[in-house]
């Protein structure tokens, strides 16, 4: 007898779905009862905002505590492993998704009825705050999102200008990514008071960096993650080459835990204190 093995992508459970009444839009009103989350930074920003009660399931990534801000949070809410069956027949009332990498899965649960929320990354400190406001008003919470702004807004204040004027700082990534000088983490630095040092390397707007260009012109300090030291493949290995070393020592390197900048959301107050707090440290 042959045996005959299916595999059940999105595309087949749909043509299922599609014989069986797809659940009703959410009135925009309605406060959601079983919310799913497809991606981590959408975890963060539910742990943080909505009721327990309200968090049907999280995204696989969501209790990994070297990438999960609210780990701690997580608890026995169920992961969700990011498997199409499991949301499709989850009866979600609202699903919280990336805007990258998830189109294809969200487009299709849009056309099975379903309300999708697609968070994008913060581009600025202004859209982040329009992001939390925005879900947390979905969720009938607002309050929540107020108080997250106004821990974001006191640790920004803390933090402005506390850098003397002219200091130069690089943001530098295993494989010798450098981040654009508009991106968030550029606007921290600003705000702190550095002269952004990406344009003086030919990348204003980020890109991966020759060895040879920062050592020729090398900024006064460096961000890096916090995993700077330890050498896994290649890509980490240049972070720690001796010509490097030499053109930006040990103590000017700042250092911030990387779960801290994988998303913005619940962790953006800590970032902005940890990074505050080894400028004061380590910036003369």
């Amino acid at each position: 007898m042959k045996i005959l093995r299916f595999r059940f992508g999105l595309r087949a459970i749909a043509v299922l779905l599609a014989t069986h009444q797809a659940p009703c839009p959410v009135q925009a009103q309605d406060r959601p009862q079983r919310v799913v989350s497809l991606n981590l930074c959408a975890d963060q920003l539910l742990l943080a905002l909505a009721d327990r009660s309200q968090i049907a399931s999280l995204s696989p990534l969501a209790a990994d505590r070297s990438m999960s801000f609210l780990a701690d949070r997580v608890g026995d809410i169920p992961v969700n492993g990011g498997k199409g069956e499991a949301i499709l027949f989850s009866g979600a009332d609202l699903i919280v998704a990336g805007s990258f990498g998830q189109q294809a899965r969200t487009a299709l649960l849009r056309r099975q009825g379903f309300e999708v929320l697609a968070l994008e990354p913060w581009r600025s400190l202004d859209h982040g705050r329009t992001q939390i406001r925005l879900l947390a008003r979905r969720l009938g919470h607002p309050d929540r999102g107020e108080e997250l702004i106004a821990r974001m807004d006191a640790a920004l204040a803390a933090a402005k200008d506390i850098v003397r004027p002219t200091r130069s700082i690089l943001v530098y990534y295993r494989r010798g990514y450098v981040a654009s000088a508009d991106s968030l983490t550029g606007e921290l630095l600003r705000h702190m008071g550095f002269t952004l040092h990406q344009g003086a390397i030919g990348l204003p707007h980020g890109g991966v960096s020759r060895l040879e260009s920062i050592v020729m012109a090398p900024p006064d300090y460096m961000l890096m993650d916090e995993a700077v030291e330890r050498i896994v493949d290649n890509g980490s290995a240049l972070l720690v080459h001796p010509a490097l070393r030499e053109a930006v020592p040990a103590e000017r390197r700042l250092t911030v835990p990387g779960r801290l900048n994988l998303c913005g959301g619940p962790s953006t107050p800590e970032a902005i204190q940890a990074l505050a707090a080894e400028v004061r440290a380590k910036v003369r």
